[in-house]
């Protein structure tokens, strides 16, 4: 059986991937396609455990390492209950936020050094790795404000502050320039529907071939 396809979409808070991630599924599944739709951190009930504890509660409730650490056990579970077997049936995953968050949350914004990341990368995800991953790029202030608008109990890293945001914006911009033959930026102040077409044709360009 072939190997589903897996994207993934990243970017600050407030950008919108919420919302095209529901419709990107949408029209893989009005195509075809079994699809997963899932997110970090979460995905699987134990994954959603650990996502209470670090979307919750004060800014300064988990250092930038120890955050670094529960976002890799919670991405391990999903990857071993959701993520590999949805891949090995043939189904396409969909994933609002993946291993990038981490690079960019924990480490560019927050100082994790790189090099634990990196190695973190290399033994929790082993082979599992996005072939699409969509970066949504917007002003902090402008992601900032929408987020708050629609507070809820999980604004933990909205409070930051600015700075922070700043720094995460740069970070997953840095990424995409770092691995263009995966990342695609998209402008998430573009209105939605302009958003979503913009996400189709990155998927269509760059997984067409894999039907």
């Amino acid at each position: 059986m072939t190997r589903g396809r897996f994207i993934s979409f990243e970017g600050g808070e407030g950008a919108g991937k919420s919302t095209q991630v529901k419709r990107l599924a949408d029209r893989l599944q009005s195509q075809g396609h079994g699809v997963v739709v899932t997110r970090e951190p979460g995905g699987s009930p134990g994954a959603e455990s650990i996502r209470a504890l670090v979307l919750r509660g004060d800014a300064d409730r988990w250092s930038p390492v120890t955050e670094t650490l529960l976002m890799y056990a919670s991405r391990r579970d999903h990857i071993e209950r959701v993520i590999r077997p949805a891949l090995a049936r043939g189904t396409w995953v969909v994933c609002d936020r993946f291993a990038d968050s981490t690079r960019a949350y924990q480490g560019a914004a927050g100082g994790t050094d790189p090099g634990l990341i990196a190695a973190l990368e290399t033994f929790i995800l082993e082979d599992i790795r996005p072939d699409l991953t969509l970066v949504f790029d917007l002003p902090a202030d402008v992601g900032l404000a929408r987020a708050h608008a629609r507070a809820g109990a999980e604004m933990r890293f909205e409070s930051k502050g600015r700075a922070f945001h700043e720094r995460l914006r740069e970070g997953f911009r840095a990424i995409a320039l770092s691995e263009p033959d995966r990342c695609v930026v998209i402008d998430a102040a573009a209105d939605m529907d302009s958003v979503e077409q913009a996400v189709w044709r990155a998927v269509a360009e760059r997984l067409a071939a894999h039907g």
